[in-house]
């Protein structure tokens, strides 16, 4: 009995041990950083729940939950769903690691300007703070430029992975392209009211963009999540297909949505 106990385990032995050589050191690294920004975005939403305060405005708790919470599940879904693309190694290593230290600089600095109870982004009011608003623009753009290089990889050569996948990831890094495009026409706003003495202005410039900004950034993670759910089904390719176009389709709607709402509130 021992002996057929024995056959019956090594199958399983032999079929753990990929899975733990197909995680490499960048990879770790961008996980457990994208794990540490989640982790701070949740210590502040303690935080904010002991200390209270405004939840909008420039200057709030908010800022470091929702920006802790978003950058780590962003560098989380973007570390996986860069596995499937068709990118080598060598480039798709430098890539994910530059990305999560802008990552970290870009939480960090909104972190630390929430702490010192000031605005952190198209804050000028002093030489500190002018050094801390552009490091966060220049690291947003930095990010811009990251993620373009993935999209434009993705619908470069076809994604590999499950039913689905390619159609998930392609459709994920198009609308994060919406996300990136907004996120620039805020910045770009902001920068324009500050710099023409608006400053308040500037401030809550960037609310009618934030809906499609923030419901645009995350459809790389929930359509590719979706596909590899869908493929553990035991539906038939026909039916995971269909509703892979499905969940695009609610999503293109979440985003024209969204844009709706931008253009009548702008």
């Amino acid at each position: 009995m021992e002996t057929t106990r024995s056959q019956s385990l090594a199958p399983l032995k032999l079929t753990l041990t990929p899975l733990k050589l197909t995680l490499r050191p960048a990879e770790r690294l961008c996980y457990a950083t994208g794990a540490l920004l989640v982790v701070s975005g949740l210590v502040h939403l303690a935080v904010f729940a002991v200390d209270g305060g405004p939840w909008d405005g420039p200057v709030s708790w908010r800022k470091p939950i929702t920006f802790g919470l978003s950058f780590g599940l962003t560098l989380i879904a973007i570390t996986w769903v860069t596995s499937y693309l068709r990118v080598g190694t060598r480039l798709r290593t430098p890539l994910l690691v530059v990305f999560a230290a802008d990552c970290a600089v870009e939480v960090g600095g909104i972190t630390l300007q929430a702490w010192r109870r000031v605005p952190s982004h198209l804050n000028v009011e002093t030489g500190f703070d002018t050094s801390v608003s552009m490091t966060l623009a220049v690291g947003g753009g930095v990010l811009v430029v990251l993620l373009t290089v993935f999209a434009l990889a993705s619908f470069r050569n076809r994604p590999t992975g499950p039913l689905g996948m390619p159609l998930a990831l392609r459709s994920g890094f198009a609308i994060l392209l919406v996300a990136l495009l907004s996120g620039a026409a805020m910045i770009a706003r902001g920068v324009v009211l500050t710099r023409t003495g608006h400053q308040d202005a500037a401030y809550h410039s960037t609310a009618p963009l934030k809906p499609l900004h923030g419901v645009s950034l995350h459809a790389v993670l929930v359509l590719p999540a979706l596909a590899w759910l869908l493929s553990r089904t035991s539906w038939s390719d026909r039916v995971r297909q269909r509703s892979m176009y499905a969940a695009v389709g609610c999503y293109v709607v979440a985003v024209v949505g969204g844009c709706v709402w931008a253009v009548l509130t702008w």
